[in-house]
């Protein structure tokens, strides 16, 4: 499904497969299976697997693992700090025409929908952040509560505040900046942007399963097989280093939020593993929305069409020559 073809009598480029789904679906297994014997390269679209030191919680592929199949964008960032989607538009965008150059093909894989969108659809013209309004943003938000904040989003942009939570502390903060640097409500401002990707041929897949259950069972049990795989001692090991807190955006990554606060004495483990849970739930049904409202995604069942696409892939790559 191309998002651009060639000039007659060009070299057709190489494609860009993605390969998307909610959490837990078994998108990484795929394509390590996949990248084990086809010219594929593994591109991480996950906004926590940047993070250098969110090893369990993330499900991040192992050293060794990584040593053997080549990934691109872990650790590449340290947790006390932001990552955000324009970089990593960049960088994606730095591996994609590494990898062509290659002549392998990149497999973009993970559910971090804003990091899709940017990629896919573009970035938005938007300001630099403003540390000074951010600090009074912040303190407006500790006086009043980010409800507040987010009823004062809908009196400036009330398109940008039905899409955003009213505790969804960075996006209401972005949103809210952004109007008051530019004088123009962000939802506006997005609508100009133009594909990154535009010219490259696009193929995107999604592992969307067909029974709720299914995938709430496997979320539960990865959940409690992270916390048998040192997952609690991780988080420790986190909070140990001293200049990290619940407010960095690395420690607000589903399940790490959750057990920061153990930590912090707001709950019980059990609570903090049920909350983790569920968050977890919540966000594959974001993740669900989004992907339902993407028309040209494929959809693939993660129990029974492994297969099939391996074939369709294998098929495709031979006729590039590759």
């Amino acid at each position: 499904m191309p998002r651009g073809t060639a000039p007659a009598g060009a070299v057709s480029p190489l494609p860009v497969y993605v390969l998307t789904g909610p959490t837990g679906t078994g998108k990484s297994d795929w394509a390590l299976r996949l990248a084990e014997a086809a010219p594929v390269e593994i591109v991480s679209v996950d906004s926590a697997q940047v993070y250098r030191g969110l090893d369990i919680g993330t499900a991040k592929p192992d050293r060794a693992v990584r040593e053997r199949i080549p990934h691109h964008l872990i650790d590449v960032c340290d947790p006390a700090q932001s990552y955000s989607a324009g970089r990593f538009v960049t960088d994606a965008l730095r591996c994609i025409a590494a990898i062509h150059c290659r002549r392998r093909v990149p497999l973009l894989v993970g559910g971090t929908m804003l990091y899709l969108r940017a990629l896919l659809g573009g970035l938005a013209p938007l300001p630099q952040a403003s540390p000074q309004l951010r600090r009074d943003l912040d303190e407006q938000a500790r006086r009043a509560g980010w409800p507040a904040l987010h009823a004062q989003l809908a009196r400036l942009d009330p398109l940008a505040a039905e899409r955003i939570r009213p505790h969804d502390r960075q996006r209401i903060q972005r949103a809210l900046e952004v109007c008051l640097v530019t004088g123009q409500p962000i939802s506006q401002l997005q609508r100009q942007r133009a594909s990154p990707l535009a010219g490259l041929p696009v193929s995107l897949w999604a592992l969307v399963p067909r029974e709720r259950d299914w995938l709430h069972r496997r979320l539960a049990a990865r959940f409690h097989a992270m916390m048998e795989a040192g997952f609690l001692e991780e988080v420790q090991g986190l909070r140990a280093r001293g200049d990290l807190c619940a407010q960095h955006p690395s420690m607000r990554a589903v399940g790490y939020r959750q057990l920061w606060a153990y930590l912090g004495g707001e709950w019980g483990l059990a609570e903090a593993i049920e909350r983790g849970i569920a968050a977890t739930r919540q966000l594959a049904k974001r993740q669900l929305t989004w992907m339902r409202a993407e028309s040209l995604l494929r959809c693939l069942d993660p129990e029974t069409d492994e297969l099939s696409w391996y074939r369709d892939v294998s098929r495709e790559l031979r006729g590039l020559g590759l």
